[in-house]
């Protein structure tokens, strides 16, 4: 028996994979909904406080220019991302202006607070004394991802 060139069988008579099931569209709001930003449960998260402290600590770093803000980038939202570069952009120019150099600062956590307003969301207060002055850190974390990400920061 033969089969013309358009027929869905192929030589052994066997139907060809995928040719006798119509094809199924996936809606792009569907892929969207699929691919974008996943939020994450309090209770499938590590405990917060370890990067809380490590976030504060690096963001002053980056601030007295003796850190890469790049180095930060994973763990925070885009938005806060650009205001951290846009802020350590105008310490770098003001610390230029003054003449001053970069140093490492010895810094101290005085103290770490933190409350949760919301499943997969953290809000914390970090107290950094450093060589000069006291400054508070604010951070606001969310659950994405299965991970941490800062979507928030104020440094007072």
């Amino acid at each position: 028996m033969s089969t013309a060139a358009g027929d869905a069988a192929d030589p052994s008579g066997a139907p060809r994979e995928g040719r006798d099931r119509p094809a199924r569209r996936v809606r792009s709001s569907d892929a969207d909904e699929f691919f974008s930003a996943q939020r994450t449960p309090t209770a499938a998260l590590p405990d917060p406080e370890p990067l809380i402290t490590n976030l504060a600590r690096g963001v002053m770093e980056v601030f007295a220019g003796v850190r890469e803000v790049d180095q930060l980038a994973r763990w925070f939202a885009e938005d806060a991302y650009r205001k951290l570069v846009t802020r350590t952009n105008l310490a770098t120019r003001a610390r230029n202006a003054r003449g001053v150099r970069a140093t490492r600062p010895v810094l101290d956590i005085l103290s770490v607070r933190h409350m949760s307003p919301a499943d997969g969301v953290v809000e914390s207060v970090v107290v950094v004394a450093g060589p000069h002055r006291t400054r508070a850190v604010a951070l606001r974390l969310e659950g994405t991802d299965g991970r941490w990400r800062a979507t928030s920061l104020a440094l007072l």
